[in-house]
């Protein structure tokens, strides 16, 4: 393995006009699933988890109707002197509605007590799939997750992405790697949505409130109400299919999304996932375009809170790179982004994982972005990234342990479970 260095246009081929890529990723696109691709939509990249998280924090101290919440993770984080709980009880106190589904799994570090005073201060609360079977909508199927993270807010703001409302954003960039993953720096990011892909995002709320025992009395605010107006201006122009997956409703539409991406792309195709445990088809397609010519580089974890799918992923790496994938590993930090930028059009932020989990198990949610805007913002993003990170190279995988050999083959026997 080498250091990154300055590689991002290498092996990059000359791109075709990017008013015809971006209609030919939309007709690719339009066939996937049966959510409408909405226009008019104001995207704000959110280049890393603290930032996605005070965006969260802004967003409801400007709060007047309701805050809609939607985590795997919901914690107590701090940042900037805010607690988010703390921000949350004096906004239900003063009169706004705020309702908050977390996930039973992914929130299972977070105090009872904690929970208790949102509810004391009018939090409407509603835990997912519960684990201990003395409680309410307890769920025996243990691997039915949600895996979502969203925030809306009076039907007009929207923020989502992978960033979870969890204490290990709490740690600044210049920690780097820590004495653990939950330690150490995570990189991450989101986006800040207005437009009418709120509307979407809000609907995707809803259905797991009502689905999962949400109390109905008195009817949560904001539902039915109209979409947000289509943004104007050169950031407002961008256009939006939200994919609430559903793998329990075989509604498994980021993964429909990226293979539709995938085997369509021209240009180029940067990917960046916390867990990269891919099915045979997906690593596949992925090959598959980098012998038609496609630049395609993929940024993963050399350092994981779940290891295994470290080993999982570098078992993948020979068939890769023989196909000429570049693959770069981060070590210095914890990387937990979900996200992709494909010939410059196309973009897939949110709460997905390329791997087993986020197909089979996990309630998502992600947006697919079809705009130039977007796609450049986390294109140069997601270079900068890559020339930090650290390149995989053939001759240095091909000769790794025998213990590593190992790592790999376990892992790769329990991928399904990752």
């Amino acid at each position: 393995m080498a250091d990154g260095g300055n590689h991002a246009g290498r092996d990059r081929q000359p791109d075709e006009d990017a008013d015809a890529l971006l209609a030919h990723h939309e007709q690719l696109h339009g066939p996937v699933s049966d959510c409408p691709i909405l226009d008019g939509n104001r995207v704000t990249l959110l280049h890393h988890g603290a930032a996605v998280v005070d965006a969260v924090m802004d967003a409801i101290e400007a709060a007047r109707d309701y805050v809609h919440m939607e985590y795997y993770t919901a914690d107590d984080v701090t940042l900037s002197g805010r607690s988010l709980f703390a921000l949350l009880e004096a906004t239900a106190r003063r009169g706004v509605e705020v309702a908050l589904t977390w996930d039973a799994v992914g929130s299972g570090p977070t105090p009872d007590a904690a929970f208790d005073r949102l509810a004391a201060a009018g939090v409407r609360l509603l835990e997912y799939h519960s684990i201990n079977p003395l409680r309410a909508r307890f769920n025996i199927r243990l691997n039915d997750r949600n895996h979502r993270k969203l925030t809306v807010v009076d039907g007009q703001v929207a923020v989502m992405g992978g960033v979870n409302m969890s204490k290990v954003y709490e740690t600044p960039p210049e920690v780097g790697r820590g004495p653990d993953p939950d330690h150490g720096f995570w990189i991450d990011n989101g986006v800040r949505i207005e437009g009418p892909a709120v509307a979407e995002i809000h609907r995707l709320f809803f259905h797991t409130w009502d689905g999962n025992g949400g109390v109905q009395t008195p009817p949560l605010r904001g539902r039915g109400d109209p979409a947000p107006a289509p943004r104007t201006g050169p950031e407002g122009n961008q256009r939006i299919r939200v994919d609430g997956s559903a793998p329990a409703e075989r509604r498994p539409l980021y993964n429909m999304s990226m293979r539709a991406a995938i085997a369509g792309a021209r240009s180029h195709i940067l990917l960046a996932t916390g867990y990269f445990v891919p099915s045979r088809r997906e690593w596949r397609l992925l090959a598959e375009a980098a012998r038609r010519g496609v630049e395609v580089r993929l940024l993963l974890p050399g350092y994981s809170d779940v290891q295994a799918a470290v080993h999982a992923a570098r078992a993948l790496y020979g068939r890769l790179l023989k196909a000429g994938v570049h693959i770069h590993e981060v070590h210095d930090a914890m990387l937990h982004a979900k996200v992709a930028t494909i010939d410059g059009v196309f973009t897939a932020i949110g709460s997905s994982n390329f791997d087993w989990r986020s197909v089979h198990y996990n309630n998502e949610i992600d947006a697919i972005v079809l705009a130039k805007e977007t796609a450049s913002h986390v294109e140069t993003m997601l270079r900068g990234q890559i020339d930090r990170a650290v390149t995989v190279d053939y001759e240095t995988w091909a000769a790794r342990s025998a213990r590593e050999h190992a790592l790999e083959l376990s892992a790769r026997l329990w991928k399904r479970l990752m």
